[in-house]
């Protein structure tokens, strides 16, 4: 009987710990899963890539590959020896999504590639809020973005490269 009793409890118990646990904010919308770059096409350029993770790396591939979905320029094959340019962004994300700052970081002078690479983080937004463990104070989420130029103008993102 003591070990009915016992056993009673414990389940008791657990099931009381597991009523505590604290509430868990609500994720954001599901949305398709991320098309790979080599399958970029008119039609996938119209799909959300998923932020698939709480942290920062993850918000900057989810936003790298968002940035290349909408991008004509961006080019599949190896990255070539020297690169012809590259620039730097640095980049806010409010807490909606809303991108609410981009300005050039570092850049080697090319100012039609500086455009480009603003221009292609513009064209691209607005994109999923920030996951909240990578959030500031206020919300937003700020971080630097390379870009990878070769002589013909056209790009790779860093954050994609490193990943891929």
């Amino acid at each position: 009987m003591d070990r009915r009793l016992s056993a009673v409890c414990l389940i008791s118990m657990s099931l009381l710990a597991s009523c505590s646990a604290p509430p868990v904010p609500p994720p954001h919308p599901a949305a398709p899963s991320p098309p790979t770059l080599e399958s970029k096409g008119a039609a996938d350029a119209a799909k959300e890539p998923v932020v698939p993770v709480l942290t920062l790396e993850s918000y900057k591939k989810y936003f790298a590959q968002r940035v290349a979905l909408a991008s004509p320029d961006v080019f599949q094959e190896p990255l070539p020896e020297i690169f012809k340019s590259i620039v730097v962004l640095d980049i806010t994300v409010d807490r909606d999504g809303r991108l609410t700052r981009v300005s050039v970081h570092r850049s080697n002078g090319y100012k039609a590639l500086e455009n480009a690479a603003l221009d292609s983080v513009r064209r691209a937004a607005p994109y999923a809020p920030p996951p909240w463990l990578a959030r500031r104070p206020d919300g937003s989420v700020n971080f630097l973005e390379t870009f990878l130029f070769r002589d013909d103008g056209r790009y790779q993102i860093r954050s994609l490269v490193a990943a891929g």
